[in-house]
């Protein structure tokens, strides 16, 4: 049975989940219109998550999905490294206060376990992979359960242990990079290169992530064996997204030519390789793009938290995180439904 029929979806459309940029609005809005909405998880409290989803139930009975970051206790628990010197000297010299917290991140354990209390249509999860045990226990609760991969040996992996269906995310794409083997970043695959790889060794169903802005790509990812398109930049300058005004401007200005468009993947503002529009901060650091010299995800992220807040009081694109896919140069600012009445048309 296809995802489309499963899911029951009217269009083969998931709106990526992209964390701190998607709402429940967002996510009700893009379910309620046939295709898959979606909310980015991983950096949201468990209590503040519950009631989340109680408000999509509440805007919508259809499918929707909620994304996690699998993190290990170690991960989320512990901050072992020094703030690098680089940073420590930009916040004393742009007067920035910062205080680490104890822990770099949510608790994943306690994320999944809403899951299990307040069961919702579709869980995804990214930066890792969950076991065999815990993807039965969702589906018991009547819970699909969608893995992330940027290789192959992933994507096999997901089928392995029983998962639903798998997103393979191509290196066009924006934001974090979902996979964890070494394999994904040392050969980091194109999304079309990565359909069929992955087909090679594996009939779980995928969903294609990567680029994707209009209809015609949707339909070169089915035909290339995806069953569904996920797209995330070019939700996030429509009305619903949930991201700041600057860096929304920030991204029409790609589009419109009133700032270069060129993206770059880069670990400088969260220790884990992801995609964003080239800004200051890339360029003037750049010379500590290091996996080796860098704090680990999620320290790192935790430690830039101060610049980000910072830039974003003071509207400064330049050193804020403006993650974005390699199809930025087509972004609209057009509302939620807007995009959806364009993609599908095209179909």
């Amino acid at each position: 049975m296809s995802l489309l029929v499963t899911l029951n979806l009217s269009y083969p459309i998931v709106q990526a989940p992209m964390a701190g940029a998607t709402t429940p609005e967002l996510a009700a809005t893009v379910s309620n219109f046939g295709g898959l909405g979606s909310l980015g998880s991983g950096m949201t409290a468990p209590d503040v998550l519950t009631s989340q989803i109680d408000t999509i139930k509440s805007l919508t009975d259809r499918p929707f999905m909620i994304n996690l970051m699998v993190l290990s206790k170690q991960e989320y628990t512990t901050i072992d490294t020094e703030l690098p010197a680089w940073l420590s000297k930009y916040y004393q010299d742009n007067t920035i206060e910062f205080t680490l917290p104890e822990c770099p991140a949510q608790n994943f354990a306690e994320q999944l376990q809403v899951l299990y209390d307040n069961p919702v249509p579709v869980a995804s999860f990214t930066f890792g992979i969950i076991s065999a045990e815990q993807v039965q226990r969702l589906q018991s609760l009547g819970t699909l359960v969608i893995g992330t991969a940027n290789h192959p040996l992933e994507a096999k992996a997901w089928a392995d242990i029983g998962a639903d269906a798998v997103c393979v995310q191509g290196v066009e794409a924006g934001g974090h990079r979902g996979g964890w083997l070494p394999q994904s970043e040392s050969d980091p695959l194109g999304l079309l290169t990565l359909i069929t790889q992955t087909r090679t060794c594996t009939d779980i169903p995928l969903i294609a992530a990567g680029g994707i802005m209009n209809g015609q790509a949707i339909k070169a990812v089915q035909t290339a064996g995806a069953e569904l398109a996920q797209i995330g930049t070019a939700f996030l300058t429509t009305d619903k997204c949930g991201i700041n005004d600057t860096y929304k401007q920030a991204l029409l200005d790609a589009s419109q030519d009133k700032r270069s468009s060129e993206t770059r993947l880069t670990r400088l503002f969260s220790g884990k390789l992801a995609r964003g529009l080239l800004n200051d901060y890339l360029r003037d650091f750049a010379e500590f793009e290091s996996a080796d010299t860098l704090p680990p995800y999620p320290q790192l992220n935790a430690m830039t938290k101060f610049m980000r807040a910072h830039a974003s009081q003071n509207m400064d694109a330049e050193h804020l995180s403006l993650w974005a896919g390699q199809g930025v140069a087509l972004v609209k600012q057009e509302s939620t439904l807007e995009l959806l009445e364009r993609l599908v048309k095209a179909l």
